[in-house]
C-alpha cells in the first residue's frame, strides 16, 4: 500500500479475514500474561472472537480479582503464571516492562520449541543486553502493538471497529511465524497491521509517548494555559480554549478529515494565523525531537526506566508527581469542565 508516495507492507481484514486467522491458531491456546494495560483488551477481544484463551496472573492480586469480573474462571481459563504458560503454545508477554525483567526467570523455562513468544512493545528484546530477556532458539518471536491503548482496543472493538497495529518478527524458527502473527493481530482486533521491526517500534513508541502523545502534547497545552491565566484571562477560559476546543471540537475533525482539511475549513483569520505560526512551533521543536530520538536510540532513555522503575521507592515518588499533575490548576478546571459537558447533566 502505497502512503505519501512511500510503499509499505500493510495487512488488512480483507486479505486475511477472521475466519482465516481462527484456521490458522485452530490448534493453538494463547497465555496472556499481565492483565494491566493491553491484557484485559487483547484478552477479551481474543476470546469473542473465538480464539481459545487463557489469563496468566499471580492469585490474590487486584488483577486476579479484575480478571474474575471480566469472566475468566479460576482452575479453567484463569491460571497462575506458570501453569499458564505451560499450557499455551503461544504466550502473550503483556506485562509492564519492568515487571517482564523481574518475571522473565519463571517465563523462559516454558518457552519450549516451536512455541511462539508475543510481545506489544519491543523494549524487552531491543534492549536485551540491558533487560536480560534473550529468548531460545527453537521459538517464534513475535509482535502486535495497537496504536493506542488497550481501553480503547476494547472500546473500539465493542463498537465494531478496529485499532491499527504494527507487526514484526524477531525469530522466525517454525516457518510460519508471519501468519500466527497476523492471525493474532487480526485476533486482538486490528483496523489493519503495518510492518516494523521491534526497534523501530520501540523507537517510535518511545519517541511518541514522550512526544506528541503525552509529553509534548502536555508540556505545550500548559504553557499556552499559562499564558493565558498570566494575562488576566479564567480558568474556564483557559482551559477551554487551550485543551477542551482541540480535544472535543477539532480532534474528531481532523481524525476524520486530517489536518489539511482542518487548515481549508476553518476561518481565514484561524487559517492565516496557523499558516504563519507553524513554522516557528516547527522550527523550535524538531531540535527537542532530534535530542529525545537519539535518547531513545543510544538506550539511554531505556535505562532510565530500568533504573528508575526498579528503585523500592518508585512508586511513591511516582504518586507524587502525579498527584502534582492531577492537582494542577489547570487539570482541575479540566474537571470542572467535564462535569458541565451536557452529556454529564
Amino acid at each position: 500500500m502505497n502512503f505519501g508516495g512511500v510503499d509499505e507492507n500493510v495487512v488488512t481484514r480483507d486479505e486475511f479475514p477472521l475466519e482465516k486467522a481462527r484456521e490458522v491458531l485452530k490448534n493453538e491456546t494463547v497465555a496472556v500474561i499481565g492483565y494491566g494495560v493491553q491484557g484485559p483488551g487483547q484478552s477479551m477481544n481474543l476470546r469473542d472472537n473465538g480464539f481459545r484463551v487463557i489469563v496468566g496472573q499471580r492469585k490474590g492480586g487486584k488483577t486476579w480479582e479484575k480478571a474474575v469480573t471480566d469472566g475468566w474462571v479460576p482452575g479453567e481459563t484463569l491460571f497462575e503464571i506458570e501453569e499458564a504458560c505451560q499450557r499455551a503454545t503461544v504466550i502473550q508477554y503483556l506485562l509492564s516492562d519492568a515487571a517482564q525483567i523481574e518475571v522473565w526467570p519463571r517465563i523462559k523455562p516454558h518457552l519450549t520449541a516451536g512455541k511462539a513468544l508475543y510481545f506489544s512493545h519491543g523494549f524487552g528484546i531491543t534492549y536485551k543486553e540491558r533487560t536480560g530477556i534473550v529468548p531460545p532458539d527453537g521459538i517464534d518471536v513475535i509482535l502486535v502493538a495497537p496504536k493506542g491503548s488497550g481501553t480503547s482496543l476494547r472500546r473500539m472493538f465493542l463498537q465494531g471497529r478496529g485499532l491499527n497495529s504494527s507487526y514484526a518478527i524477531f525469530q522466525d524458527a517454525t516457518g510460519h511465524a508471519k501468519e500466527r502473527v497476523i492471525a493474532l493481530g487480526i485476533g486482538v482486533g486490528s483496523g489493519y497491521l503495518f510492518e516494523t521491526t521491534f526497534r523501530k517500534e520501540v523507537y517510535s513508541d518511545l519517541t511518541g509517548e514522550r512526544g506528541t502523545l503525552m509529553g509534548a502534547i502536555q508540556g505545550l497545552l500548559l504553557a499556552q494555559y499559562e499564558v493565558l491565566r498570566e494575562n488576566g484571562h479564567s480558568p474556564s477560559e483557559a482551559f477551554n480554549e487551550t485543551v477542551e476546543e482541540l480535544t472535543q471540537s477539532l480532534m474528531p475533525l481532523f481524525a476524520e478529515n486530517g489536518m489539511d482539511w482542518m487548515y481549508a475549513n476553518c476561518s481565514t483569520t484561524a487559517q492565516r494565523g496557523a499558516l504563519d505560526w507553524m513554522g516557528p512551533f516547527h522550527d523550535t521543536t524538531k531540535p527537542v525531537f532530534e535530542k529525545l530520538y537519539r535518547e531513545v536510540a543510544c538506550g539511554n532513555e531505556a535505562q532510565r526506566s530500568i533504573d528508575t522503575n526498579g528503585k523500592p521507592d518508585y512508586r511513591e515518588g511516582l504518586e507524587k508527581e502525579l498527584k502534582a499533575l492531577r492537582e494542577s490548576e489547570m487539570w482541575r478546571a479540566g474537571a470542572v469542565v467535564r462535569r458541565l459537558r451536557p452529556e454529564n447533566y
